[in-house]
């Protein structure tokens, strides 16, 4: 079996990490991005190579330019050819009304969430699509159920970033749909994984547990599954499409 290349933002825990030692053992090889996790990210790469994967680390905020191109830059020189780009790094903060939000975290927000996706994506398509010599791809954007649900006394910012993206995703599966390249967006529910503790609250799924219809919160490989799926050639003829893996939320 062939290998593909598959490069994951936010790869250091949570979904980013199921997806990476899953993509593994499905036969890709892994770009793996960290912001500053170093020992989860390797841990997560000698998992991914446990299963046969070849992973190349690759350090960098999303929000940077800069470490975007020198992040594309390593993977091309490692790695080769891409043939997948999951956009999963993304932050939240602290619950919060949106008036008492400080601009210093909107724009965090925003140029992590937004910003950073954004830039991921034009260095995919410029090394996917067939007008610069590329021979198609596929790039996933993970986006939220908060994006339709609006996150009222939570997190207003996350869900509008969100918002953003989801609009994001379908231009851009537009422009590129003869290109070769495929862009959908997943939009995971309340799931176990350490962001919600990063947002200054631990265990915040169990506590919205009951507004699921399902009756509890995804785990973080459920999510992985649901991406690469999109990823695959399995979707083959998907483009555009915003995946809701959510409990039924």
């Amino acid at each position: 079996m062939d290998r593909k290349n598959m490069l994951i933002t936010g790869a250091s825990s949570g979904i980013g990490a199921a997806l990476a030692e899953l993509a593994a053992q499905e036969g890709w090889d892994i770009g793996l991005n960290y912001r500053k996790d170093e020992a989860a990210a390797r841990a997560v790469a000698a998992r991914a190579e446990a299963a046969g994967a070849r992973v190349v680390l690759l350090p960098g905020d999303v929000s940077d330019i800069a470490d975007v191109e020198r992040m594309f830059s390593t993977f091309d020189d490692t790695l080769g050819r891409l043939d997948a780009l999951i956009n999963n790094a993304g932050i939240v903060g602290a619950a919060s009304r949106v008036e008492d939000l400080p601009p210093e975290r909107l724009e965090r927000m925003f140029a992590v969430n937004v910003l950073g996706s954004i830039y991921c994506a034009q260095e995919a398509v410029r090394r996917m699509a067939h007008r610069y010599g590329g021979k198609g791809g596929s790039i996933v954007n993970v986006s939220s159920v908060a994006a339709r649900l609006g996150s009222a006394g939570e997190y207003v910012d996350y869900a509008a970033s969100k918002g953003a993206i989801d609009t994001f995703s379908k231009g851009l599966a537009d422009e590129n749909a003869r290109e070769g390249i495929r862009v959908n967006v997943l939009r995971p529910g309340i799931t176990a994984t350490p962001l919600h503790a990063k947002g200054g609250e631990p265990g915040r799924e169990e506590r919205l547990k009951d507004r699921i219809p399902m009756g509890r919160p995804g785990e973080a490989r459920e999510i992985a599954e649901a991406i690469l799926w999109l990823a695959s050639d399995r979707a083959s003829y998907v483009t555009g499409a915003f995946l809701d893996a959510s409990g039924g939320r």
